[in-house]
């Protein structure tokens, strides 16, 4: 597969799931949620990540999610689905699900708890990848699941067609160019942390997996556009008016964090599955503040085609 024929470029939320106020999963609403984020100028989708609380759900309710995805991107953008499980199989199994329900992609992380060796991370990998025929994005993400995905790792896994982009949430920025010097063109890089994302994109990454985009989804556009057509300067100013919320993407509570925001913003509600628990007290009002100055201060954009 080669990887320059895929369009997966510019900005991809980690979209939401949304729930009702007994924390059943809401379709009609995050259908509603996606539709939005197409009409605002998203590039592309990924559906049942971090974000997407796909832990939180049991494999009928992923199905649900699946099918009623496909149903209103209805073809207008790429999307993906995490492949978030507890084995291996598991994971096969899910994967063939994603290729049934008309996924573009496969957004595949390790199997979650069990820290592998690299020979385990990636058999994996390559498992899941065998499953179907769909393009896998790799996500490298070591301070949320205690692996991350070596050099050595990337070699291996270079030799797998169907694996074509990486998903990079490390906070070393290095890691950009040690991929493109180690591999060249061979893999899509996205920048996934979002408080270093603006320098991921300067070091070559392709596009933004983003969870604040949920709630402020035209400035993101916006951002990458600019960096697209050397505008720098206009780039540099969006990041720093987005910077204070950026920074919750990398915090423990990002999903009540990244919800709450969508909800202050009318783009979505807060309702989280437990363990997870919307936030209370100082927290909520630090984050509401951060939001609502952001929205009170938003920056001119260009705009863009």
């Amino acid at each position: 597969m080669n990887s320059a024929k895929l369009t997966w470029r510019g900005v991809y939320p980690a979209a939401t799931t949304q729930f009702t106020p007994d924390l059943a999963v809401d379709l009609d609403a995050t259908q509603k949620v996606l539709d939005n984020l197409i009409k605002d100028g998203v590039d592309g989708l990924i559906i049942l990540g971090t974000c997407g609380e796909n832990n939180s759900l049991e494999p009928e309710e992923k199905r649900a999610i699946l099918a009623a995805a496909n149903e209103v991107v209805a073809g207008r953008v790429p999307w993906l689905t995490g492949v978030s499980e507890l084995s291996t199989p598991r994971a096969v199994n899910y994967a063939k699900d994603a290729k049934k329900a008309g996924a573009s992609g496969l957004m595949v992380l390790p199997a979650m708890v069990y820290v592998p060796t690299i020979g385990e991370l990636c058999t994996h990998f390559e498992s899941v990848a065998q499953a179907t025929d769909l393009p896998v994005m790799l996500y490298n993400n070591p301070t949320a699941y205690r692996v991350n995905i070596s050099m050595e790792a990337m070699e291996r896994l270079a030799k797998s067609e169907t694996i074509v982009a990486v998903k990079e949430s490390s906070s070393d920025t290095r890691r950009y160019t040690d991929m493109l010097n180690a591999f060249g063109d061979r893999f899509i890089l996205m920048a996934g942390l979002d408080d270093v994302a603006f320098e991921g994109l300067l070091l070559g990454a392709h596009g933004w997996i983003s969870g604040l985009t949920s709630a402020f989804p035209k400035e993101s556009v916006a951002l990458v556009a600019a960096i697209d057509r050397g505008d720098i300067a206009e780039a540099l100013r969006i990041y720093r008016w987005f910077m204070p919320l950026l920074h919750l993407d990398a915090d423990h509570d990002l999903v009540q964090s990244i919800k709450l925001s969508e909800a202050i913003m009318g783009r979505g509600t807060e309702y989280v599955r437990m363990p997870r628990m919307p936030l209370t007290g100082e927290r909520r009002a630090q984050v509401t503040a951060w939001v609502e100055q952001c929205a009170a201060t938003q920056p001119s954009l260009t705009p863009v085609d």
